[in-house]
């Protein structure tokens, strides 16, 4: 079964989300009224809401990093997390794990990195040289 996932969360300001999602991230814009914004999010469809955004903290354990929970995100063939990392770093994005690679030659090996948007929600934005070995044992 195909489907697309679709997420609705909270932000503050639309005209920041647009530069945010839209600009820096490269995510086309959908439908919009004056109290939220659409995304094509990497192919799955988020919904931007002005509101209050989630409370998160730093209790995921991966490694040696605390990652903020809850969290969302993508995982990307290797070549366009490497062209994502690469615009994000060129547009000043302060990571919160830096890309890096993780697990390294074990199963389950791919790239990370875990940044805000500018209301503090969370992303984590995976790569793996086949998305065949995203479950792998």
């Amino acid at each position: 079964m195909n489907s697309i996932f679709h997420l609705a969360f909270n932000v503050r300001d639309l005209d920041a989300a647009r530069r945010f999602y839209g600009e820096t991230l490269g995510c086309a814009e959908g439908r919009s009224a004056p109290t939220w914004v659409d995304y094509d999010f990497f192919g799955h469809q988020i919904s931007l809401h002005l509101g209050e955004p989630f409370a998160t903290a730093r209790t995921g354990r991966v490694g040696e990093h605390l990652v903020p929970m809850p969290h969302f995100g993508v995982i990307l063939e290797l070549a366009d997390w490497q062209a994502l990392a690469a615009r994000l770093q060129a547009a000043g994005v302060a990571f919160i794990v830096p890309p890096s690679l993780r697990f390294e030659g074990q199963p389950g090996e791919q790239w990370t990195m875990f940044f805000e948007d500018p209301f503090g929600n969370p992303l984590e934005v995976k790569g793996f040289r086949s998305l065949e070995a995203i479950y792998d044992k």
